[in-house]
């Protein structure tokens, strides 16, 4: 058993911290953590696209599309410089894919190569329906490629 030999008696204070109740609770923090992490980061594993600018190879047969809102809110979907509705939308770009098939004799003699692509440009304040829609009446009117045109990052800064 230990003897104080210090100068105080019973009722000088303590000068050692008690340390022991802070550890337990650090150690159950730190279980906790340990428990819970696993079960926030996402746990499928994905190999994520590296970002890159490619240039945009033009040819003549491509389709650039811009969409934009209204002041109404409604969506503007232009065809080159006109305004097109969604129907008009599907009918034109059905139109061209059957004229390029008559030109190249039938669907046997293209390939996805051959095939036009629809270049989209989304002005940054249209609603995703907007753009989704034009992409879906793309793919529907048989479009097999459809790519949106980006503004290239500032030169001398860091490509995203």
């Amino acid at each position: 058993m230990a003897i104080s030999t210090g100068g105080g008696g019973d009722d000088a204070p303590m000068s050692d911290i008690n340390t022991t109740p802070l550890v337990d609770v650090m150690l159950v923090l730190l279980i906790i953590f340990l428990i819970t992490v696993p079960a926030i980061v996402q746990s499928v594993k994905l190999k994520l696209p590296d970002v890159r600018y490619d240039p945009t190879v033009t040819k003549p047969e491509n389709v650039s599309l811009s969409i934009t809102k209204d002041s109404d809110g409604k969506c503007a979907i232009y065809w080159g410089l006109t305004r097109v509705t969604h129907e008009e939308l599907l009918k034109r770009a059905t139109d061209k894919l059957e004229e390029i098939v008559k030109k190249a004799g039938g669907a046997q003699n293209l390939t996805t190569d051959d095939l036009p692509e629809a270049h989209i440009r989304g002005d940054v304040d249209a609603p995703y329906r907007c753009i989704g829609g034009a992409i879906y009446t793309m793919q529907s009117a048989g479009f097999a490629k459809v790519g949106f045109i980006s503004e290239p990052p500032p030169t001398g800064g860091p490509a995203a």
